[in-house]
């Protein structure tokens, strides 16, 4: 009998190269060039978040595209979300 597939909720799915937030797949670009360049323009276009259009939202969308190539951004995004499990698992 087959395991069910275990879906991915938030980051970049490894096998497909797709951003996944919650159910939306957004494809990223096959040059690693043009994704650092996007990353940064989501954190810029973050810090300016209290302008209309642009958010703080941005900011972590940014560092999870960077996050794909970088690998300091990569770790720091994964302390990040270890410290987040242990957090809440403990007040669960």
């Amino acid at each position: 009998m087959a395991e069910p597939q275990k879906t991915k909720k938030f980051g970049i799915d490894a096998r497909t190269h797709e951003l996944v937030i919650g159910s939306r797949r957004m494809r990223l670009p096959q040059s690693r060039g043009l994704r650092i360049a996007i990353g940064g323009v989501l954190i810029f276009g973050g810090i300016l978040g209290f302008l209309p259009v642009l958010g703080f939202w941005m900011v972590p969308l940014g560092l999870i595209v960077l996050s794909h190539d970088l690998a300091f951004v990569r770790r720091q995004r994964r302390k990040l979300s270890v410290w987040w499990a242990r957090k809440w698992q403990a007040s669960n």
